[in-house]
């Protein structure tokens, strides 16, 4: 799943990595979405990490289709 936070709350992308090893075009789909919406995010600043149970989150730069789950966190802009 991708996360995306915004002043809404977050935005979420899921994609069953099984059907994708399958060639879902569903799943397939996501995935091409979700790494459009990563590149998009990364490129405006935001930050993103790599979040599985029991282990602390890890900053990534590049997406990781196999990831559980990725937040990304936009850039804060202060005054």
């Amino acid at each position: 799943m991708l996360r995306v936070m915004s002043r809404r709350g977050d935005d979420r992308i899921s994609w069953d990595l099984q059907k994708v090893e399958s060639s879902d075009p569903e799943a397939l789909a996501a995935v091409r979405e979700a790494e459009r919406i990563f590149r998009e995010e990364r490129m405006r600043g935001a930050t993103a990490f790599k979040v599985e149970p029991g282990k602390p989150a890890q900053r990534i730069d590049e997406f990781d289709r196999t990831a559980e789950q990725i937040v990304m966190v936009p850039r804060v802009v202060g005054g």
